[in-house]
């Protein structure tokens, strides 16, 4: 590996951030970075990523050491009850980066936006997050970008619902548990994997430090719909239609949080600032090939 090739540190090596990492080093970066789950560590390891345990409740010399020579970095793991748990135990390494750092991304959400009543969310539109989990989110958001001012080059960019290979409506069908559940006029907006990762590159092709970004496809759509076309690309039957108010009550607090808020998420800055190109603009691109591969 070239000792001048840019170096990547990720805390949080979760779904939509090993496809990011696999994107890199297939373009010759080398990647270093934490999880959740000790077991996985030997699993990144044999991909090639430096890999590290990290529960969020303590520090470790190991990950200090780890960030060392980063040339860009990105956070994917959500705040708890404490916070942010990378900042409350990494921050000054993090702040200590600002000479070194050529760009930094913050993971976050769309649920920070709250509900709209249906109603198209911009980037510099007020956040009323409704649940708690979301206001933990837009704190933890803000404290990021707060380094900025410090001469860290964090990005933030808020996620719409998150789907790809092992993670989507074809593979609910199959499973039996996909539910066409009807609330009329709600929507979700979606983006598929692949499609994050095309967003962060752009970013890191274009740092504007302080910048916020919203990732998502081009249309947000009812969970049905989504469903539906599943079953249609499998020529399987639908499920019922079934009421949003029957089903609510059997729902877990989680579940039912995401279907509290109704939003269209705008994604004309992605485009127009960075230059992106969606390769699933919707979720019927996104599905099929999810199909495809699997």
């Amino acid at each position: 590996m070239n000792s001048s090739a840019p170096r990547l540190f990720c805390f949080g090596l979760g779904y939509s951030a090993q496809v990011i990492a696999r994107g890199l080093m297939a373009q010759g970066w080398s990647v270093a970075g934490t999880c959740r789950e000790q077991a996985a560590v030997a699993d990144l390891r044999a991909l090639g990523i430096a890999a590290f345990g990290f529960d969020g409740d303590s520090r470790s010399q190991d990950i200090s050491a780890g960030l060392a020579g980063a040339t860009h970095l990105l956070s994917s793991v959500p705040p708890d009850g404490q916070g942010d748990p990378v900042l409350n135990h990494f921050e000054n390494d993090i702040a200590g980066l600002s000479r070194t750092l050529v760009w930094a991304g913050y993971l976050s959400t769309t649920g920070v936006y709250g509900d709209r009543d249906g109603g198209t969310v911009l980037e510099d539109d007020a956040l009323r997050p409704t649940s708690d989990r979301s206001a933990r989110r837009a704190l933890a958001e803000a404290r990021w970008l707060a380094l900025a001012d410090g001469g860290v080059p964090v990005h933030a960019f808020r996620l719409a619902g998150i789907y790809g290979p092992g993670r989507n409506a074809i593979d609910q069908v199959r499973a039996g548990l996909g539910q066409r559940i009807d609330k009329p006029g709600h929507r979700f907006s979606r983006i598929h994997v692949a499609d994050i990762a095309n967003v962060i590159e752009a970013s890191m092709a274009r740092p504007n430090p302080g910048a916020i970004y919203n990732v998502c496809d081009d249309e947000a759509a009812a969970a049905a719909d989504v469903i539906a076309y599943g079953c249609e690309l499998l020529g399987v039957d639908l499920p019922p239609l079934q009421p949003f108010a029957d089903l609510k009550g059997d729902m877990s607090a989680m579940k039912r949080s995401f279907w509290v808020d109704n939003k269209r998420v705008d994604n004309s800055k992605i485009k127009t600032e960075l230059g992106v190109k969606l390769i699933y603009p919707t979720y019927r691109e996104g599905l099929r090939a999810c199909l495809q591969e699997s």
